[in-house]
């Protein structure tokens, strides 16, 4: 069952999913990019962990834009209209704190939320254009790390000075060169004065880092699962999510959390759509997401070495979190 037929492989090769699932389950360790999380189920889970108590990203980044947003936007716009363009907007539960900011210094403003979930992006429009009628919202469904490119650039997004949200520590899912790819990717469509806001998970104490990632609800472990029912689903496989347990580890040396999906005993998973059977050992695991946590000194290399220069940074008072103002070079 191993064998894969040529037709069956050209139509998995044009599959995002199917060729993610194919490379991944069959590499040593056996790996998943995140992005495979964000379904429509993914993306409800994803919300319901940014409200638990264990999970103060979200709290956190909310409360220094809550108290810096129109700090924010001024200095972003540097007395020009601004449009604002966000990478992985989801619902975009944050975003608003930035566009009535945006409002109360010029009027209105168009906002552009790119983003791999449709009914995300539909739902975040929809509460939009009631709360903030002066927000013009031009949704984006796109993988965030081309969605730009996808749009033409900075020319795809209106005229005046651009804003670019990366937010909710999002830059944290990749690794430090892909992390830099990204950034550069993002600098290559800006104009010199755009902006790109930052925000960044820092390096705290391992416990509540743990906590945050495998919380006592099991909305987490949910989360990860997720990715086994969707191949279920998608590529008729058969795993049993009971059979496998969410694993929250600090890896020290390359400061991250590592989510994995560990096998609870000898198993071998069936995927039909790929005409492959996947084995695992006792405790083999499924690495699913990583989530890099970061230092002032960390950031401000990526920044420099993508093409930005620091303008403002602002943190909460516990330094658990920070928030990253640049210009495009």
């Amino acid at each position: 069952m191993s064998a894969i037929s040529l037709p069956k492989l050209s139509a998995i090769t044009s599959s995002p999913v199917g060729a993610e699932v194919l490379s991944g389950l069959t590499a040593h360790p056996k790996t998943l990019s995140p992005w495979l999380f964000y379904d429509e189920a993914g993306s409800r889970l994803f919300e319901a962990i940014t409200e638990l108590p264990e999970y103060y990203v979200t709290r956190t980044e909310r409360s220094i834009l809550t108290k810096h947003a129109d700090e924010i936007i001024a200095a972003a716009a540097g007395g020009r209209d601004l449009s604002m363009i966000e990478l992985g907007a989801g619902t975009a539960t944050k975003t608003g704190l930035l566009l009535e900011a945006a409002i109360r210094l010029q009027g209105s403003v168009t906002y552009y939320p790119i983003d791999v979930s449709e009914t995300a992006l539909q739902e975040a429009r929809t509460r939009l254009e009631v709360q903030l009628p002066e927000v013009t919202v031009e949704p984006v469904v796109a993988d965030y790390t081309d969605g730009m490119r996808q749009n033409k650039g900075a020319s795809g997004f209106g005229a005046g000075r651009r804003l670019v949200l990366y937010i909710g520590s999002s830059i944290g899912n990749f690794s430090p060169a892909d992390a830099l790819d990204v950034l550069r990717s993002v600098r290559s469509q800006l104009l010199p004065g755009d902006c790109l806001l930052l925000g960044t998970d820092m390096v705290k104490d391992t416990p509540l880092l743990l906590a945050a990632y495998d919380d006592a609800a099991g909305v987490t472990a949910e989360f990860n699962k997720n990715v086994l029912v969707r191949m279920n689903r998608e590529l008729g496989a058969n795993f049993n999510p009971q059979l496998f347990r969410h694993r929250a580890r600090w890896n020290e040396e390359h400061s991250r959390i590592e989510m994995h999906l560990e096998s609870l005993l000898a198993q071998r998973v069936p995927i039909g759509a790929l005409d492959l059977e996947v084995r695992f050992a006792l405790g083999e695991t499924i690495h699913t997401e990583n989530s890099y946590k970061f230092t002032d000194q960390r950031v401000l290399a990526l920044l420099t070495r993508a093409g930005f220069k620091l303008r403002r940074q602002w943190s909460d008072a516990n330094s658990w979190f920070t928030v990253y103002l640049a210009s495009a070079n």
